[in-house]
């Protein structure tokens, strides 16, 4: 079952909606307006983000917001109309860390189907070991792979990523981009 919230009303004209299969051979069931007869599509959210890295260590961020307060987890966040997923992927590393960085490549898409969402990783090349967190982060660290606090991580999306990057990492490749899904 997909958690979310619901259409109420047409953001065409106001008018509050039904939730139907559309006549236009559709399968789905949609928010349609009885008025103006506009269809609501819901799309999941894309939340994107890096895997920064300075030589055998990832930058982990404690957050200071909810949901997870206080957790730890990869800089990322959801993306903004008129970015592309890397633009996004750079701003949120950029806004959580404040840490100076080149992005690498796609390293993980996840589909969360359960709330609706698409997350996806981007590999990162810390230039340095300066952050500026924002005011989303608690503190901002470098962690080995042995240090993670993998108790502390705040998703599972999180979780996967880093356990696919240090196997990678071992394995010598980061030639695949990895594709999961959780339901």
């Amino acid at each position: 079952m997909l958690l979310r919230v619901p259409i109420k009303h047409c953001k065409n004209c106001g008018t509050a909606v039904v939730y139907r299969v559309p006549d236009d051979g559709d399968t789905k069931q949609r928010a349609v307006c009885p008025a103006c007869h506009t269809i609501h599509y819901e799309n999941p959210l894309n939340v994107v983000g890096t895997i920064p890295v300075l030589g055998d260590k990832v930058l982990l961020c404690k957050r200071n917001i909810e949901p997870r307060w206080g957790k730890w987890t990869l800089p990322a966040g959801f993306m903004e109309l008129e970015e592309t997923t890397a633009q996004g992927a750079a701003r949120e590393t950029d806004e959580e860390a404040g840490a100076n960085f080149e992005l690498e490549g796609l390293f993980s898409v996840i589909s969360v189907v359960r709330v609706g969402q698409v997350h996806l990783f981007y590999r990162a090349r810390l230039l340095d070991d300066k952050f500026d967190p924002g005011h989303e982060t608690i503190e901002a660290r470098l962690f080995t792979e042995e240090e993670i606090p993998w108790d502390e991580i705040a998703f599972r999306t999180v979780r996967e990523t880093l356990e696919h990057y240090f196997a990678d990492r071992k394995r010598g490749s980061f030639d695949r981009v990895h594709e999961l899904s959780i339901v």
